[in-house]
């Protein structure tokens, strides 16, 4: 039995035929097999072969008596490592054994096997948090070269597929993905029919001075559907008018669902963006005006009036977001708020509301930055004082030493695990491949060096 196979450097063929081999040398059975191919082992939601193993073992239905994993970290990649020690206990209370059939030791329940499970469920986890690093930062080298990351189009575009020359290879639909590393996807403008909504959309706003809501009925009434094949709402609209793709502007990173956590609504100073990496739809100018037209629909409110209606459609639905205050008509946008307030989060802290997740991070980065110089030119002085001849490049910003030595300067944020223990995340300049990096690690506030 094996209660979990996900993509991993082994097929999940290999790893099968791993455990048959064990199976066999040890004179076991397998009788069942559970496996959840293709599932993120972060979390046992959708590992629908795991639930089902470990409701059969607490029923007191399990034919088995021994359950064959490949590794440790079978269970999963949880940045809780007591989950998958859970699972395992589960199992054990029930009578049934847990044998990892590819690790170099016996789970038998000794001291060193338990340390050693321990640590290499971290592992687990670990491996997990790295690899959505790398990710992100590949993601963002991809976004400022132009090429799109996930996502819809959108009504009015479309998603190109492109090699690795830059050549189209076809535009993909709905729910089709790329099947080669090496291609690339670019927005491109869509049918002509669909631009000329989106601008029909802009001339009514600005033109006419149609509110979104107004302009969502007129399109309904024509029997005109979104991308989604859905009727329109004020806030398909207000996205429309709001979004820089219809200007050519790539920008990621608006949300967040890193390790399948909940879903985060980023602020913009966290946006990653590449202007003018699309063809437009949109006059640049036109796009600007709409934007200044929003805005200004909210300077005849007070920001006690806007704190107000934020607090009352807290009341009325139990929670806050950004979607949730576009959708409302007679309320300034979530952007209004932003530009008011300095961010959404700002906001909420003024009504007493306390989003899920906590964006103190923000703040913290922003501080950061604005200590990155004077610790550079405190780094500078110590350096010159050692007697090395230190200039900075213009361009890179990295030191260069003696002129010959590149050297980059990070600070690392302070990061606090649920245990306690303190970590430090450090992004070294791919891009610039710097001779030496030189971490500066931030205190347990992130205040000081």
């Amino acid at each position: 039995m094996h209660p979990q196979c996900p993509p991993h450097l082994d097929s999940t063929e290999n790893q099968l035929d791993r455990i048959k081999e064990y199976a066999a040398r040890r004179g076991m059975e397998i009788i069942e097999v559970f496996t959840d191919s293709g599932k993120s082992g972060l979390s046992v939601k959708g590992r629908e072969s795991l639930q089902r193993m470990i409701a059969t073992v607490e029923a007191g239905q399990a034919k088995f008596k021994c359950i064959l994993a490949y590794d440790v970290s079978r269970w999963g990649r949880f940045q809780d490592a007591v989950e998958s020690g859970f699972y395992e206990y589960i199992c054990k209370r029930a009578g049934i054994t847990v044998h990892y059939c590819a690790e170099q030791f016996e789970n038998d329940g000794s001291p060193t096997s338990n340390i050693i499970k321990s640590v290499k469920r971290s592992m687990a986890g670990e491996y997990s948090r790295e690899l959505s690093t790398k990710v992100f930062q590949g993601a963002c080298r991809l976004i400022q070269m132009g090429y799109k990351q996930g996502g819809s189009a959108g009504y009015g575009l479309r998603r190109m597929l492109i090699d690795q020359a830059g050549n189209p290879k076809g535009t993909l639909k709905l729910g089709e993905q790329k099947s080669l590393q090496t291609d690339r996807v670019v927005y491109v403008p869509g049918p002509d029919e669909e631009q000329a909504v989106i601008r029909e959309i802009y001339r009514l706003f600005l033109d006419d001075g149609k509110p979104e809501r107004e302009i969502a009925d007129i399109l309904n009434a024509r029997k005109i559907l979104t991308d989604l094949g859905r009727a329109w709402t004020r806030c398909t609209v207000h996205q429309i008018l709001t979004n820089e793709k219809y200007i050519g502007n790539n920008v990621y990173h608006r949300t967040s669902f890193k390790l399948k956590r909940k879903h985060v609504e980023n602020p913009p100073e966290m946006w990653i963006r590449q202007n003018g990496a699309f063809p437009s739809i949109v006059d640049p100018a036109l796009f600007a005006r709409v934007q200044e037209i929003i805005l200004a629909r909210a300077r005849r409110y007070s920001d006690e009036e806007m704190l107000q209606r934020l607090k009352e459609l807290w009341t009325q639905h139990g929670r806050v977001s950004g979607l949730l205050i576009d959708e409302q008509e007679e309320m300034p946008s979530s952007a209004v708020f932003r530009n008011r307030f300095g961010s959404l989060v700002r906001a909420y802290q003024l009504i007493g509301y306390t989003p899920r997740t906590d964006y103190s991070f923000v703040a913290i980065n922003r501080y950061l930055r604005g200590r990155h110089p004077e610790i550079v030119q405190q780094v500078i002085t110590r350096l010159t004082d050692l007697g090395a001849q230190v200039e900075r490049d213009p361009e890179t910003q990295l030191l260069v030493l003696d002129q010959e030595l590149t050297v980059s300067l990070v600070l690392s944020r302070c990061l606090r695990t649920d245990t306690g223990s303190a970590r430090w995340m450090l992004r070294f300049e791919e891009g610039l491949r710097p001779d030496l990096t030189i971490a500066v690690r931030m205190s347990w506030a992130n205040l000081a060096a």
